[in-house]
């Protein structure tokens, strides 16, 4: 029989959805503290990343047992998108309740150009870049593409995505170089811009 370090996290969703909870115990003691790093460093608060990462795995069970995961054998990247996912939704709900006073400092909040939000114009410009940049990392062959969203997007070191990927440091390494020359390519033909 296998031990619990030698079964792929694949194996592990497969038993929890089949009913075994153990399975789940294991996929949160063996990516709890990367997801709690990234959490943590998105947040900048220990506390408030400690309960991301509690939302973060009961939204992950929620979705198993709803049968919403499709396994491409990816789970990590799949948890650290929902995890990524809960931050920008406790921002957002951050932001609408936020109350800022005026009369405490020296500064005039309210006519400073570094703290106002951004304008409809610079807001629409960030979409599209963002738009634009993730139709170029689509259009990278999987395994290119799979090393850029693990090191731009979840910010795994080449490290984790040689071991995550199943691969060796020089293969992801490779793959990250041949990916950033493809996107070149794919910009110059194309003539997109993604300055702002």
């Amino acid at each position: 029989m296998k031990s619990r370090i030698e079964i792929s996290d694949q194996q592990l969703v497969k038993n929890f959805v089949a009913g075994e909870a153990k399975a789940m115990d294991e996929l949160i003691a063996r990516h709890s503290k990367k997801l709690y790093n990234y959490i943590k460093n998105l947040v900048k608060d220990p506390v408030l990343a400690e309960d991301v990462l509690q939302d973060t795995f009961i939204k992950a069970i929620h979705s198993l047992k709803r049968g919403s995961y499709h396994d491409d054998g990816k789970f990590i990247a799949w948890i650290m998108r929902i995890a990524h996912n809960l931050v920008i939704d406790h921002f957002r709900k951050e932001k609408k309740y936020r109350e800022v006073s005026n009369e405490s400092g020296e500064v005039d909040l309210f006519n400073n150009a570094n703290l106002s939000e951004d304008t409809i114009e610079m807001e629409l410009t960030k979409m599209q870049l963002s738009k634009d940049l993730q139709k170029i990392v689509q259009a990278l062959p999987r395994e290119q593409r799979e090393i850029v969203i693990m090191r731009h997007y979840f910010d795994m070191s080449f490290k984790e995505i040689a071991e995550q990927t199943d691969v060796s440091i020089n293969t992801a390494l490779g793959r990250m170089r041949y990916a950033l020359i493809n996107m070149r390519k794919i910009i110059e033909s194309n003539k997109i811009s993604l300055t702002a």
